[in-house]
């Protein structure tokens, strides 16, 4: 069952491009976790940037970032490079992360299903609670909305 909003979110340890990262490494601040389908694709391109250029403001407001896919950590390193994230990105190679917040769907992809990521972003409080979920979601103004609800507190 995938954490709801107004639960603990239970702890997790992955690898990022930075070595390995928990939950608890950020407590006392917001954690945004956003999920995405591929690196080097337009769409998880476009918003990895729009997280990039609007990073000190969820810094100044309290937060830190970590993008999620199911990409090798080379993979995140060369994205994470070209794009220039000051943020790290995390390898769900098992999914273990897109379980616990239940974001692997059946998509459409040229005419047939797979299975993929759907574009998600979660907000988790300073003491581990799950505040705000966006699934579904389209980039354009995506970050933006994240942001003015990390401010609303």
């Amino acid at each position: 069952m995938p954490v709801a909003v107004g639960q603990s979110v239970p702890e997790f340890r992955a690898e990022s491009t930075a070595g390995p990262v928990s939950l608890s490494d950020f407590a006392g601040r917001h954690l945004v976790l956003y999920f995405y389908p591929k690196d080097n694709t337009p769409g998880c391109t476009a918003e990895s940037m729009d997280f990039r250029d609007r990073h000190d403001e969820f810094v100044a407001a309290g937060a830190s970032i970590l993008g999620v896919s199911r990409d090798s950590i080379r993979s995140h390193q060369g994205f994470k490079t070209k794009l220039d994230l000051p943020f790290e990105l995390v390898s769900d190679a098992d999914e273990s992360l897109c379980n616990l917040f239940g974001v692997i769907r059946l998509k459409n992809m040229y005419g047939r299903q797979v299975r993929g990521i759907e574009r998600s972003t979660f907000l988790i409080g300073p003491t581990g609670i799950l505040l705000r979920e966006w699934r579904g979601l389209k980039v354009p103004g995506h970050v933006e909305e994240v942001l003015a609800a990390l401010r609303e507190g």
